[in-house]
Order: C-alpha cells, then structure tokens, then sequence
C-alpha cells in the first residue's frame, strides 16, 4: 500500500510544486523591483485569478472520484462521458470569463482593498492574464479524469512543462523585454495553451480508444448531469468558502498598507507551498479511495486511509521544522526590501504551525472526494470558515490588530482538520456500507 501510495503521489507531488514555485518567481521577480507596489499588484491580481480558477475546481474534483469510482466499475462509457461533460462545462465557463472580463475586473477591483498604485498595476496583470482561462479550465478537467485513470505521471509532465515555460517566459518578458507585471501574465498565457496542446496530445497517445465512447446527446443528458452537478455543487460551495477565506485574508492585509500586503504574500508562499506538496497525497487519496470504494473493497480503503495519514503527518512535522530554523533566509528569496522582511518576520510564528494545524484536512479532502462525500465536505468548510475564521477575526481584529488574521487562518486550518475526522465515520465508512 505504501508503494501505491507514493507511486501516486510523488508524480503529483512534483507536479504540484511547481505552482507555488512559479508563484514564488512571479513574486521574486516583481520583488526586486524599484518597488514594494509591484508585490501587492501580483498579490491582489492573484487573488481574482485564485477565485476564478478555484471556482472551477469543483471540476477538477468531481470528475477525479467520479471517473476513479467509474474506472473501480470497469465502466467505460461513464469513464469517457464524464470527461465530456467536464471538458463542455469547462469551456463554457471559459467563454463567459472572456466576454464579461470587464464586468468581472471592475466588480473585483472595486470589491478589495488597496491602494490606488496598487490597483492599477493589478489591473494591468488581470486583462492579459484572463485570455489563459479557457486553457486553464479544461486543463484542470483532464488533469482530474487523468488521475481519476490512477495515471499521475501525465499530469506532472503537462504541470512542469506548463511551469517551465512559465518561468522562462515571464524572465524573458519581465527581464529583457521590460513588460513587468504584464510579463509575468503574458507568461501565464502562453504556458497554458501549451499545456492544453500537451494535453491533448497525451491523451491521443493512450486514450484515443475513448473517443469511441463520446456521444453528443449523452453530455447533457438530465439524469447523468444531474448526478455529476449534484456532486460538483456541493464542492463548488466548498471551494467558494475556501476563496472567500483566502481572498478576504489578502483584501484584509491590502487595507493595512502595501508593505503588509507584500509581507503576508511572502509568507503565504510558503503556506502554498506545503499545501501543493500535501495535495499530492489528496490527489493520491483521489485515486486509490475512489477505486477502493467504487470496487466496495472496505478492508484495503480503512488500510490506504490509515497510511496516507502516516505520510501527511510525517511531512508536516518536516515542513514546521524547516520553517521554524530557516524562516527568515526563506523570506529573502522574495525580496531585498528590509521593511517587508521585517514585517514579514512578526508572523512567521504562525506559519510555523499551519501544517500541524492543516495537514489532517488536506489528506480527508482527497478521501471525501474518492467517496464523493461531497456533502460532508461542504458542512466542513462552511463550519469552519464562519465559526472558526470569520467569526474570530471580527472579534480578536480590535485587540491584537493583524495578528488577528494569521490566528484566524491557523483556526481555520484546525477546524478543517477536527470537523472533517469527525464527520469521517458517516461520510466515508457508513456510507461504503
């Protein structure tokens, strides 16, 4: 099981890596700039790209312990057709972004906080880097189906040619050709459909045979879509607390100046960056839970479950001791501007428990989403992001001032943890029953 487990995972784990690491080149390169404002723009424009594309994740989510549950089924025909549909809404909702982007930009720039230099540059970031949607969107429906096929080795090729090609372009953009914060999401553009063209080249190479399965009819057939919706909305729901939590953190951080803003997008860096890896043991989780489950093989799902928590917990336990020793020297890859770093250092302390606080609700998002427990999963988050993040700010904000967020988020993470090993029992085992 071990040996599953990590041949799965590690394929994802170098996959997801290189989104926090693009991140943090983006942020590199806007931090040694002349300027603290380049930092906060990249911030608050990723923040509207944070809500666009994980509001589309349920996508992602769904088709994965769908197509996994499918594949435990030997079911073909729902194999492909849930491809289909995803990849139907998927391009839907890509086409939407583009015609109403000036509607979208405008209601989100008025929505957050920030100073007026700030906003503008971000605005600058937003209408080039909102054309890689379309891309980007359907590239996280094959990707889920990829994995869902218990096949983790194509997504990790697509995530780091798609981030290399990032990397490289945005240096080239930024660096020589000076376009700055337009560089970096014309980078953006130009590595999504590259990935999307690598995608479908991927999947002619090996699942051409799918393509026998796909009727036009069956993609909005009512009882078929119903079933997949009724799954997705419950995580569509889940996920729009997660990017309320996260884009009122970064809205939050903006209205106490551009200096703080550029502090806690450093540190958030590093938040994403153990979130990707230990989503590499979720998507693992995806994969080997959703077959298990579809199979009603309950002795090998309490066994895979019992040992993905012993490589969450194990990883956790490294990442607080690497950032409770090197914190400070893993601040200046991000900037040379000593009033940033020195703000930054003030919270360094709560990034150091975030992934004891966390990893537990990371490694149950991917069971629940094998067992397409996508209503455990919804409860969980809206608990947890009102009661135990909200809530707490609101009523800490007056007396510990912007410690209040950091605080906030570390009892979110928690909560998450808690309440979803509480629910487990119903969710996942009872219903395997």
């Amino acid at each position: 099981m071990h040996k599953k487990i990590l041949k799965l995972a590690i394929p994802n784990i170098l996959s997801n890596l290189t989104v926090p690491l693009l991140g943090m080149v983006d942020l590199h390169l806007m931090g040694y700039l002349d300027s603290d404002v380049y930092m906060g723009a990249i911030a608050l424009g990723g923040v509207i790209f944070n809500f666009v594309y994980w509001g589309f994740a349920f996508l992602r989510m769904s088709i994965s312990g769908i197509s996994a549950q499918a594949n435990g089924r030997k079911n073909k025909n729902e194999m492909a057709m849930v491809l289909f549909r995803g990849l139907f809404i998927a391009l839907s909702g890509g086409l939407f972004l583009l015609i109403f982007q000036k509607y979208i930009g405008n209601f989100s720039f008025w929505l957050l906080d920030g100073s007026p230099e700030v906003k503008e540059l971000a605005s600058n970031y937003f209408y080039v880097r909102i054309w890689a949607a379309p891309a980007a969107i359907a590239l996280m429906v094959i990707n889920g189906w990829f994995i869902g096929m218990q096949n983790s080795i194509y997504p990790m090729l697509i995530s780091i040619i798609i981030n290399v090609i990032n990397i490289g372009s945005s240096f080239l953009l930024v660096k020589l050709g000076g376009f700055e914060e337009r560089g970096v999401a014309m980078g953006s553009v130009i590595a999504q459909y590259s990935g999307l063209l690598l995608s479908v080249f991927l999947f002619l190479k090996k699942y051409k045979h799918v393509l026998h399965y796909f009727k036009v009819k069956e993609i909005l057939r009512l009882n078929e879509l119903k079933e997949f919706l009724n799954v997705s909305n419950d995580i569509f729901i889940r996920t729009i607390c997660v990017i309320a939590v996260f884009t009122f953190f970064t809205s939050q951080s903006a209205g106490f100046g551009n200096i703080q803003l550029a502090a806690n997008s450093a540190l958030l860096q590093f938040f994403f960056l153990f979130s990707y890896f230990l989503d590499g043991f979720a998507y693992a989780a995806e994969a080997i839970v959703g077959h298990y489950f579809g199979a009603k093989n309950k002795l090998k799902l309490k066994e895979s479950v019992f040992k993905l928590f012993i490589w969450g917990g194990g990883f956790a336990l490294f990442f607080t001791l690497i950032y409770w020793v090197f914190g400070r020297e893993l601040l200046q890859i991000f900037t040379n501007q000593e009033t940033v770093l020195d703000e930054a250092s003030k919270y360094l302390i709560w990034l150091v428990f975030i992934p004891i606080a966390s990893f537990a609700s990371f490694i149950w998002d991917g069971i629940y989403i094998g067992c397409t427990s996508s209503r455990a999963m919804r409860n969980s988050m809206l608990i947890s992001s009102v009661i135990f993040f909200f809530i707490p700010f609101y009523l800490l904000r007056g007396h510990i001032g912007t410690q209040a967020i950091w605080l906030s988020m570390n009892l979110f993470m928690l909560a998450r943890s808690i309440s979803q090993t509480i629910l487990a029992k119903r969710a996942v085992y009872v219903k395997l029953s």
